[in-house]
């Protein structure tokens, strides 16, 4: 396996197990674009690569299925699983926040959000965070104006606040661990500064390394620009590296994705044989 990977590959063994949150990102990166439903077989092949033991990850598919982000369909002894209808909307949002442009039309307001004591509260926690919103108080929530409220929270108190003054920027930097996101993003492209510096001087990947590089760029980038509100350029602090950050992914992800596909063209499987061909939204994909 290539040098750059292979090391990307150790670190993530230095971590604790995340193999469900790599599932979560083999679909909504790669299986959702090819009709949202694989083989069991598919993904046991692809974490092989990753040297993680197939028990573990027929343990976390199960976990995700009694948690309602995945269902399974049994055809002979084959398992097969797609994303249920709970993981759709937070899928949207999540692709959304990690392959498109950060918005460029911000109005200087903000969304927030008062949330009542009880079940709307804890069944909205998750969503919101998913969703781009901070939280600076209990049952309260911010969002630059315009981002999409989850259905979770439907029901809560909508107010609009300008940032513009000395309290509303007191607002968001206690809504956000913007610091903390700051040090995971120089940590994420300390990690794959080294592919891309190997990508570019030509070096080759296998068809199988390409998927795995693929699956992992996303899986770290993921998990840091999910908490990444994506706020408006003139309330970021000097030298923000979620610029270079998203810059470095790009780069990478279009030099992965041609090889990385044909894996799936040829390894892919889902109920009634290979996997259909990608989306266009593929092609689209950290543009602009």
């Amino acid at each position: 396996m290539a040098h750059p990977l292979s090391r990307i590959i150790d670190q993530l063994k230095r971590e604790p197990s995340r193999t469900g949150s790599i599932v979560i990102t083999v679909f909504g990166d790669a299986i959702v674009p090819r009709g949202g439903s694989v083989w069991l077989g598919t993904l046991l092949e692809f974490f092989e690569s990753l040297d993680i033991d197939a028990g573990v990850v027929r343990t976390a598919m199960s976990r995700l299925a009694a948690d309602g982000w995945l269902t399974r369909e049994k055809v002979g002894r084959n398992s097969f699983y797609c994303l249920a209808d709970k993981g759709r909307q937070t899928f949207e949002a999540a692709t959304r926040h990690i392959y498109d442009p950060p918005p460029s039309d911000w109005t200087g307001r903000f969304e927030l959000l008062l949330i009542g004591n009880g079940e709307d509260r804890d069944a909205s926690r998750e969503a919101l965070r998913n969703a781009g919103f901070g939280s600076p108080l209990p049952g309260v929530w911010v969002a630059p104006s315009g981002v999409p409220v989850p259905d979770e929270a439907a029901g809560a108190i909508r107010l609009e606040v300008s940032a513009e003054d000395d309290s509303g920027r007191r607002l968001l930097s206690a809504s956000w661990p913007l610091d903390r996101t700051g040090d995971a993003y120089l940590k994420f492209m300390k990690t794959f500064e080294p592919l891309r510096a190997a990508l570019a001087r030509g070096t080759e990947l296998s068809e199988a390394e390409a998927f795995t590089a693929r699956i992992l760029l996303i899986h770290h980038y993921r998990r840091v620009v999910l908490r990444d509100p994506l706020l408006p350029e003139s309330l970021l602090p000097t030298n923000w590296p979620g610029r270079a950050a998203r810059e470095l992914c790009g780069e990478v992800y279009r030099a992965l994705l041609s090889s990385s596909e044909q894996w799936l063209d040829g390894h892919g499987t889902n109920e009634t044989g290979p996997l259909p061909p990608a989306r266009k939204l593929l092609e689209r994909r950290f543009g602009g």
